[in-house]
């Protein structure tokens, strides 16, 4: 196996413990350690923290060990306004681009985040759920945009793991298959909604002091119930 490829597994396998919470926010992540786990010398871990650092999972300073991110409350913010806009042109380009194959890819993904909770799975589950938001944008064929809402998804797993709160996974997959059934039925304007809604209970759940001071608007909560 090439140094290259052995570099990509401690990378592939940081970045998901990170992600799952299996590794918290502020843990040192020692170099002789994970070389140690597997296999590798330390200048290929070095290579692996160099890319998750890049995503801003993970913080490396000179002459420190690295560990694992840890963001503030401001940060969290600043993160979260930022996928808020990503996600909207997501859903723009979505909704132009719409297919068979998109919604096959979407519901298949939505059903594999309800059997890990079902099977208990929860930080699978979690992880599942961020990913389906990184499959929405990758169906857009915009890798630029892709790679941009990965890594605002990645970043709200740590805001979770230090600010928020846990939640039951079938609440995720709902909001899921609620957008996807608005993008299939060719509307817009209801997915737009619909995902707004669902990062407004996102953020809820990462930051639940925040969530409380950004209360829905009277026309966004009736828009729910449809005209009279």
């Amino acid at each position: 196996m090439s140094a290259s490829s052995r570099a990509d597994i401690a990378y592939q396998s940081l970045r998901r413990a990170i992600i799952e919470q299996a590794v918290k926010p502020g843990a040192k992540l020692r170099e002789d350690e994970i070389g140690g786990h597997f296999g590798v010398s330390r200048t290929i871990v070095r290579a692996a923290l160099a890319r998750l650092h890049a995503e801003g999972l993970v913080d490396v300073r000179p002459k420190r060990t690295a560990t694992v991110a840890a963001p503030t409350a401001d940060e969290a913010r600043a993160i979260f306004d930022v996928r808020r806009c990503l996600e909207r042109e997501v859903v723009a380009i979505l909704a132009r681009r719409w297919s068979a194959a998109a919604k096959t890819a979407l519901l298949a993904h939505i059903d594999e985040e309800d059997a890990a909770g079902r099977r208990g799975d929860h930080a699978g589950a979690g992880r599942l759920a961020g990913e389906f938001h990184i499959v929405l944008a990758r169906l857009t064929g915009n890798a630029l945009l892709e790679r941009y809402v990965s890594e605002v998804v990645s970043r709200s797993s740590l805001i979770l793991a230090v600010h928020g709160r846990a939640h039951r996974a079938d609440c995720s997959t709902a909001e899921h298959r609620g957008v996807v059934a608005a993008l299939d039925a060719g509307d817009e304007e209801r997915a737009m909604r619909l995902m707004g809604e669902h990062l407004h209970a996102v953020i809820g759940r990462a930051l639940p002091d925040q969530a409380s001071q950004e209360e829905p608007s009277l026309a966004a909560v009736l828009a729910r119930y449809g005209a009279p």
